[in-house]
């Protein structure tokens, strides 16, 4: 294929990936030509113009595919402040699609594969090393089957981490989009892993869908962390106004929740005075490589950028070759100075 063609089909790609990311903001559909799931709308905690509170009760069907039951937007939980289900939801059928992705790779002795995350132009490389005995192991596809369902997981989560290390950085996904003021907003990172638990549970639901698991999944996760009505939602987003955030069409984040989760666990950011609350928070605890490695199994990932913005992201990491779990820790501690430069109050790892 010749330079130009290979050029031209670059563009016809991120030309529909945009418009991927446009359908998808109606919140109804989106799209993916990577092979992945389709993207969803994420919303900001925030009581300001076009976010979306819905009733806990009334969340609808969750759906893998096209959809136009499922229900999207900010709910608040006692135990968890508030989530977002756009991110519950994406994770969830990230977390499917690379859980599927890890078990075909290992069953067919593969050195590794290349994803993408809808609407994203980065690229995850992840190559396994196998244990010299893996030819002669009589339990390969349970041995599989177990490291699936923990890699995929962990490699939703490092994707979700990478996507709004790109937001810090200035990535604009459709071009135009403000982006920068939602990265590490307070309720990104516990949704993220919340979906990538939910995933995991519904994957291993017997008798029923994936979609039906997630749906009855989220309902019953949602009632253990103690979910509130629309109206306390809404409730906990403004009584945070100037305080955690300003501004209303589009909102800066004052306090920016930079845990996430290197030492195992995400703490959620609690709305403090919430009379209908009286919980604790309840931490959650991250994807990792344990059961990996436990089966004598080891992974390389690495993240190309593939954005005008890579150049400040490789000065931050110290490096062009960036490996998450070696780099990631090295990121944050520049977005952390970063954030205090710039005034804003931050959310690290909770001491354990």
């Amino acid at each position: 294929m010749s330079t130009a063609n290979v050029k031209h089909k670059r563009l016809a790609v991120i030309i529909m990936s945009y418009i991927c990311l446009i359908i998808s903001l109606g919140s109804i559909a989106g799209c993916s030509f990577n092979g992945g799931p389709r993207g969803r709308a994420g919303h900001l905690p925030t009581d300001t113009h076009g976010i979306d509170f819905p009733n806990p009760d009334k969340l609808g069907k969750h759906s893998y595919g096209v959809t136009l039951y499922e229900v999207g937007g900010i709910i608040y939980t006692c135990k968890a402040g508030h989530l977002d289900l756009g991110h519950i939801r994406g994770n969830a059928d990230n977390t499917k699609f690379l859980v599927k992705r890890v078990r075909d790779t290992l069953s067919k002795n593969n050195d590794g594969f290349g994803f993408t995350i809808t609407g994203e132009l980065s690229r995850h490389s992840v190559n396994f090393t196998y244990p010299q005995d893996w030819e002669s192991n009589p339990n390969k596809e349970s041995v599989i089957e177990e490291i699936a369902l923990a890699t995929g997981p962990y490699l939703s989560h490092q994707a979700t981490v990478w996507h709004e290390i790109l937001t810090w950085f200035g990535v604009h996904f459709m071009g135009f989009e403000q982006e920068f003021n939602s990265a590490f907003s307070w309720e990104d990172m516990y949704s993220n892993v919340l979906g990538t638990q939910l995933a995991v549970q519904a994957l291993k639901t017997p008798g029923k869908s994936f979609d039906q698991a997630m749906t009855d999944l989220l309902n019953v996760k949602l009632k253990q962390l103690n979910v509130q009505p629309k109206e306390v939602a809404v409730k906990a987003s403004d009584k945070m106004r100037d305080i955690w955030y300003t501004g209303n069409l589009t909102p800066d984040m004052k306090i920016r929740h930079l845990d996430i989760g290197l030492d195992g666990y995400i703490t959620p950011n609690i709305v403090p005075g919430i009379e209908e609350c009286s919980d604790a928070p309840v931490p959650i605890a991250v994807p990792n490589l344990n059961v990996l490695r436990s089966h004598g199994f080891d992974i390389t990932h690495r993240v190309s950028p593939n954005v005008l913005e890579q150049g400040k992201i490789y000065k931050a990491a110290g490096t062009k070759k960036i490996y998450p779990e070696q780099h990631y820790p090295v990121i944050m501690a520049e977005i952390k100075r970063q954030a205090i430069q710039k005034g804003y109050k931050i959310i690290e790892e909770t001491p354990r």
